[in-house]
């Protein structure tokens, strides 16, 4: 990966360059009580849509007429931003499929100062085939959504959709997704949901079409390229992370550990602490090793660091017991620090985590509850002023730890980022992935994730790296930029 301090001076200068930043395209609201040009917007799959409010309008808004949350189709909330006197409205979260197809709400707009507004918004059941679609990594997911929300305020055709790794409103695994429809078809594109980088590289590279377009435009990773993966395919630059090991707040684990230590509790060779070197005198009991489901890319990309092909027999990936083989089996999901597996027997949890998401959870998203509760429904908060519209604050008690004597975070509250001077190899690229020849970017997706795309040079794209805890990276042409492909 490129120096992490270039690219966090990258970052620097992107927020900086951002000022104060608004949702690009937005027209000028229009006076009260007319109804204002419709919004489009997709079911099934997280985004976000910006209000066009009553000229004059004052905080606080109350909207009406969007579907509630209802534990099975929904999660819409409404979240408020901006000033008193310029307020700001968006409506994130995920639309019902509509009966019939397309469906319009009509929302009411009610303002503090009585002034009133509507909005029409068109709920299509899946995007568009000429939208542009992807499936994948946990890890980026959130940063997609809000992606979405906002390339496609300023886009009426070839909006951009993301499908979480998970059901956003249910938690569910595997549930089947449609990502693209037409008014005559909407099974052609209907697939279980891919769960993690590698699943979703399978499901871009065996994608079928829908009317001559791709059912799946882009894979999601957290993993760079492997020795298996086809010349077919093309990895394109997005942003910087890092992973490091984290365990509970209270723990037996040194709060530092060497690689080669870490190697040796994954390849179960060490399973008590005081079997670490230099740690005799820690505690005796067995470390409880644990990974993420296969098809994570930061557990690929960990046990790659650690020199490992595969875990040992000791290490668990069950969501809600410790113990390897035991039921639940590849359900535990990355970054996710309130499954029950990991805040049973505490002090002895010991789980790879992106830094990236720990800081976008810990310092950038709404709250969810308890820890139960949390895992229960790892989408149920509401974001408030200032919080990112996707992703709740599910990294439960799960601190970060030290890896080689460095530090993964440096700063304090929001200003925390990545350490630049992280050990290098545990740090990392993310990419989106196409279906185009190694090393080059599809020119339908370059106006996306291309070296001049959204992604690279847009300010609110940038702004929206930051806030989710990943690195900018430098604009060019070099291996490390954003937008090259390898």
């Amino acid at each position: 990966m490129r120096n992490l301090g270039k690219l966090l001076a990258g970052t620097t200068a992107a927020i900086a360059a951002a000022g104060v930043l608004g949702l690009a395209g937005t027209a000028q609201a229009q006076t009260s009580v007319l109804v204002t040009p419709s919004v489009s917007v997709a079911a099934g799959v997280e985004t976000a849509i910006k209000l066009k409010l009553p000229t004059g309008c004052t905080a606080p808004v109350k909207v009406t007429g969007f579907p509630a949350p209802n534990g099975s189709t929904t999660n819409l909330v409404q979240v408020n931003s901006g000033t008193t006197t310029a307020p700001i409205v968006k409506l994130a979260g995920e639309w019902p499929p509509p009966s019939p197809d397309p469906q319009t709400f009509a929302l009411k707009i009610t303002c503090a100062n009585a002034k009133t507004g509507s909005e029409n918004v068109s709920d299509a059941s899946s995007p568009a085939t000429t939208d542009f679609v992807g499936v994948g990594s946990d890890t980026i997911q959130n940063v997609m959504d809000q992606f979405s929300a906002d390339f496609n305020v300023s886009h009426t055709t070839g909006k951009l959709y993301s499908f979480d790794a998970l059901n956003p409103i249910t938690g569910a695994m595997g549930d089947t997704i449609v990502t693209k429809h037409t008014s005559t078809d909407s099974t052609t594109c209907s697939q279980p949901r891919p769960d993690g980088s590698s699943a979703g590289i399978v499901a871009l590279e065996n994608t079928k079409t829908l009317s001559a377009h791709p059912c799946i435009d882009f894979g999601r990773s957290s993993r760079a390229r492997s020795g298996t993966d086809p010349t077919s395919i093309s990895f394109i630059n997005l942003a910087g992370d890092a992973v490091t090991y984290s365990t509970q707040s209270t723990s037996n684990a040194p709060t530092n550990l060497t690689t080669a230590d870490l190697t040796g509790i994954y390849n179960c060779t060490i399973t008590k602490w005081n079997q670490i070197p230099g740690n005799s005198g820690g505690s005796s009991a067995t470390i409880a090793a644990m990974l993420p489901q296969n098809g994570s890319g930061t557990r690929s990309f960990f046990l790659s660091a650690l020199g490992l092909s595969a875990p040992g027999s000791c290490v668990s990936t069950s969501s809600t017991v410790q113990g390897a083989g035991g039921n639940g089996a590849n359900t535990l999901q990355e970054n996710q620090g309130v499954a029950p597996s990991l805040n049973t027997n505490k002090p002895n949890v010991i789980f790879p985590f992106s830094v990236g998401k720990w800081i976008a959870e810990r310092f950038h998203s709404a709250p969810c509850g308890t820890v139960t509760q949390c895992f229960a429904d790892p989408t149920h908060c509401t974001p408030s002023a200032g919080l990112n519209l996707f992703g709740c604050n599910t990294h439960g008690s799960m601190v970060l730890r030290n890896i080689n004597g460095t530090a993964p975070t440096v700063g304090t509250g929001k200003s925390t980022t990545i350490n630049p001077a992280f050990t290098a190899t545990f740090t990392r690229l993310l990419f989106e992935v196409a279906n185009a020849p190694q090393g080059t970017v599809p020119a339908s997706l370059a106006p996306l994730f291309g070296p001049s795309g959204f992604t690279c040079t847009n300010s609110t794209a940038k702004l929206d790296l930051k806030n989710y805890g990943f690195l900018v990276l430098p604009t060019g042409t070099s291996p490390g930029d954003c937008g090259f492909a390898q």
